[in-house]
């Protein structure tokens, strides 16, 4: 029986060395890989329908299929202006039906009514219909800015593999060691260390499921405002001049219109105001004018009179 037990315990001690040594394995494993920049990003404004992608290579779809290529996560994000709000986001919602992506959240801000309308997506795109979405989301409005980034996971892809591997022969040792067990307490010690191992296979698993869908559908962050007139995208001074002028007329052309549509809001206050001033200038009218007093009279200043030279003879000294 001693012998027995020892046995079961040196199993048991060999397949838990076993997961060990798959773990340690994996780690190495990421060193065989080509590790390229774990984040990449790069920054361009651009024109409406200039947008498309800086960072992915061409080929990049291709790639993906292989078992040894690169575990690469793609990311977009975008900020796009434009002054026919639902016309653009007809274009948005046509580019995402026509690339097999779909929405992942929707939140749209602002009243129609108002012409303030702004609103954020965020769209998973299939890896291999990235580039031609970015180029059809160009097609929307006005792309102030696009940010990309990509992110290099193979290491982790690797380990998560290995770790599996490991798990999985592991699993495997168990249960011959169950079908050998002859107490019934050896049986409940093998069922404890299955349970455990199960667990760990189950969460990898879904590691690894998750890793896959990241490197499949890339996601693109979208931010769409409503403006009544473009941001200028002149780059040469001669241009820069040209969008001044523009943009100088259409912003005295826009507070022009801002006003009139205040005052039209506000006519009862335009009009109570009116009325006010009209009666205080009946009633100041009506008041009785008040008698001017005459003036006192001046008396005129002394008039100065010459001092006649006197007759008498100046005394002699």
């Amino acid at each position: 029986m001693k012998n027995r037990i020892t046995r079961i315990t040196a199993a048991l001690a060999a397949a838990a060395l076993l997961a060990g040594c798959g773990s340690i394995s994996s780690k190495d494993g990421g060193y065989y890989t080509t590790e390229a920049a774990a984040q990449e990003s790069y920054n361009y404004d651009s024109a409406a329908g200039g947008t498309d992608s800086s960072l992915m290579p061409a080929n990049a779809a291709e790639a993906a299929t292989d078992e040894t290529a690169q575990k690469i996560i793609y990311n977009a994000s975008l900020s796009m202006e434009s002054t026919d709000f639902d016309a653009a986001r007809e274009t948005l919602m046509a580019a995402v039906e026509a690339n097999d992506a779909w929405m992942e959240s929707v939140s749209v801000y602002g009243t129609e009514k108002d012409h303030d309308r702004s609103a954020d997506y965020t769209v998973r795109v299939p890896l291999d219909n990235y580039r031609a979405f970015l180029a059809a989301v160009g097609e929307a409005g006005s792309v102030r800015n696009v940010s990309e980034n990509a992110e290099n996971i193979t290491s982790s892809y690797i380990d998560v593999q290995a770790r599996l591997s490991a798990l999985e022969a592991q699993r495997t040792r168990l249960n011959e060691l169950a079908d050998q067990a002859e107490t019934t307490a050896d049986l409940l010690e093998i069922e404890s260390q299955l349970s455990d191992v199960q667990y760990q296979l189950e969460n990898y698993t879904r590691q690894l499921r998750n890793m896959d869908q990241q490197v499949s559908y890339s996601t693109v962050d979208i931010y769409l405002q409503e403006v009544v007139t473009l941001t200028p995208t002149g780059v040469t001074f001669g241009e820069r001049i040209a969008d001044a002028f523009g943009g100088g007329w259409d912003a005295f052309v826009g507070f022009v219109q801002g006003l009139v549509i205040a005052l039209v809001y506000l006519w009862p206050v335009v009009l109570i105001a009116v009325v006010v001033v009209f009666i205080l200038r009946k009633v100041w009218k009506k008041r009785p004018k008040k008698e001017k007093l005459p003036k006192p009279a001046q008396t005129p200043p002394p008039a100065e009179y010459p001092v006649k030279p006197s007759d008498e003879p100046k005394p002699k000294y």
